[in-house]
């Protein structure tokens, strides 16, 4: 059996199993980042994301873009856990050919970002490789009261997401997006979403993860999902890499959030659908996977 027939996430089932865990891990492989053992109020999460040249971006878009996203995929990770983000690793492969300004420039766009959201990055490593990889790995924190997993939605649930969805590609929003760490700081002290996860597979293949988490169903309200100027639905729910936060809130908490947005306005999110009993009730599209 080769890796294309497991697909992405068959194989990560697989690499599961070979994946000991002590007492100090609360959650490990299967949610947006690693819970662990911390402080008597906290928990320390745990993260990582790699960036590859021809998949996940081309030289062309910018060096600085390069590693604002880099960065940025591994914040929007902590933010779905309710977390905030502490200190980052990188390590980084490139050709020997490589100009040493484009190196310098995707470190000045991970710094650029680093300030905005309080990261220190203290170390990492360099290799020699035929494309430009980028590793990033991502420490973080929350209080216990506020963490948030996949695989607490219940019936009843109303589904939300933060932003307009597809097309990221297109628009270079996967390449400029704010990690949507104060709306998650905000819902979780406030709301207490009952699921959460970042959209980077796009909204039917994260959704679903959900779904399978928590062992119900879903399903979307017609023309609820909120699209990105020229997206049709499909893409919205397929394209992946939009990096809003998809979540889940109990009805009573949904009326309170959508009254306050009213009043306030300061974020706009959207309702969408809402959490069935069925776990058979899945989103019918599929969102990316590598493999």
């Amino acid at each position: 059996m080769n890796v294309s027939d497991l697909g992405e996430f068959g194989l990560i089932d697989r690499m599961r199993k070979y994946a000991p865990m002590t007492s100090s891990v609360v959650k490990g492989i299967g949610d947006d980042t690693a819970v662990l053992r911390y402080t008597k109020d906290k928990y320390l999460l745990f993260t990582t994301d790699m960036l590859v040249e021809g998949t996940h971006f081309t030289r062309r878009m910018g060096a600085a873009g390069i590693g604002h996203k880099a960065l940025a995929c591994s914040i929007s990770d902590i933010a779905a856990m309710g977390g905030v983000a502490t200190h980052a690793v990188v390590s980084l492969g490139v050709t020997p050919k490589m100009p040493a300004r484009f190196v310098e420039d995707i470190y000045k766009g991970m710094a650029a970002l680093a300030k905005r959201f309080g990261v220190s990055i203290v170390g990492g490593d360099t290799v020699r490789s035929d494309k430009v990889v980028i590793n990033v790995a991502l420490l973080g924190e929350v209080a216990k009261k506020y963490l948030v997993t996949r695989d607490k939605a219940k019936p009843g649930d109303w589904i939300f997401v933060t932003g307009t969805l597809g097309r990221s590609l297109v628009t270079g929003k996967h390449l400029n997006f704010t990690p949507r760490l104060k709306e998650a700081r905000f819902l979780v002290k406030n709301f207490k979403p009952s699921a959460m996860i970042d959209i980077s597979d796009g909204l039917a293949g994260d959704l679903n993860h959900i779904l399978r988490a928590s062992k119900v169903g879903g399903r979307l309200w017609d023309n609820a999902v909120p699209l990105t100027k020229g997206a049709a639905l499909a893409q919205a729910l397929t394209d992946g890499e939009d990096f809003e936060l998809l979540f889940t809130l109990k009805e009573s908490d949904a009326m309170r959030l959508l009254k306050w947005q009213n009043k306030r306005r300061s974020w706009f999110f959207y309702p969408i659908g809402e959490i069935t009993k069925d776990p058979r009730q899945m989103i019918k599209a599929k969102g990316y996977t590598h493999f």
